[in-house]
């Protein structure tokens, strides 16, 4: 989920675009105005570590249990030695992730359509010491070989991308036999439509974000996702819920009281951060395997 902004691989957004139907649990591409505004992450590139910026959210709301699960994943259960492993950030934005995998001893490659965002990232991972290899792409068309990654990862994007098939079906093959995917995304449902919709983007009384950041249509569930990967030869392992840890109406509170200019953006996600758990309605995390 993308507060105010976030990692993308979709492209920039042209004057035509597509736009995702649902049919069979399958996405269907048409010709239209695209429904979301992907350009913001050109606007905001320079805010990606400002706390006074909405893109704070992902770091102090949403990555302590995102990259907490990636972390466990990878170092606790699959035994995955960090420093003997290359990984591939597909939407990297202005490095949040990239920047974690990196500490955590991964070579890790981003990739992301927005240039404003990319140097924003190579800036902030030469200011901390860190090599971080950063190119402009898209997840659509990878520039890297076949069987080139350990692992890859891919969140807060595939509710945003163009062709989810063809994002999926690049990173499969550029993991190397035996690799690893990690995602999250949102899920379609009624809940997802009043917390992220409604009450995170539309109702500016409690807005956190830009308008028309997400649409509602082009989140994915679960096992729509599961079959997508499936049909790109990725087994899914698991799947787990991302969701707040605080009581909701302590957190509708507080997004009055930063609607309001009471809170800062980094104050908030500090406040109100995520968490694993076992319900999916909202957000939801999980990895699949490249089969050897």
């Amino acid at each position: 989920m993308q507060f105010g902004s976030g990692p993308a691989t979709a492209r920039k957004v042209n004057e035509r675009a597509a736009a995702v139907v649902y049919a069979g649990g399958a996405r269907r591409l048409r010709e239209t105005q695209m429904p979301v505004d992907n350009q913001l992450y050109d606007r905001l590139a320079d805010t990606w570590w400002n706390d006074d910026s909405a893109l704070s959210l992902l770091r102090t709301g949403i990555n302590p249990a995102r990259f907490g699960y990636m972390r466990r994943v990878l170092t606790e259960r699959l035994r995955i030695e960090p420093r003997a492993s290359s990984a591939l950030d597909v939407g990297s934005g202005g490095g949040l992730l990239a920047e974690e995998c990196a500490r955590l001893g991964f070579r890790v490659t981003g990739i992301d359509p927005s240039a404003e965002s990319v140097a924003a990232a190579r800036a902030h991972a030469a200011d901390a010491g860190l090599e971080i290899e950063y190119t402009v792409g898209t997840g659509e068309r990878l520039p890297f070989a076949d069987a080139s990654f350990d692992l890859a990862y891919c969140c807060d994007v595939l509710e945003h991308v163009d062709d989810l098939d063809r994002v999926l079906a690049e990173t499969a093959r550029v993991l190397k036999p035996g690799g690893v995917y990690l995602y999250d995304t949102i899920n379609r449902t009624r809940r997802s439509r009043l917390v992220v919709i409604k009450l995170m983007q539309e109702w500016r009384a409690t807005a956190l974000m830009e308008p028309d950041l997400h649409d509602w249509e082009m989140f994915i569930k679960p096992g729509e996702l599961a079959a997508a990967l499936a049909r790109v030869g990725l087994e899914n392992q698991e799947t787990v819920g991302l969701g707040p840890a605080r009581n909701p109406l302590a957190m509708l509170v507080d997004m009055r009281r930063r609607a309001r200019g009471d809170m800062s953006f980094g104050e908030f996600g500090a406040r109100n951060r995520f968490r694993e758990t076992r319900d999916t309605s909202l957000l939801y995390a999980g990895h699949a395997m490249k089969p050897l």
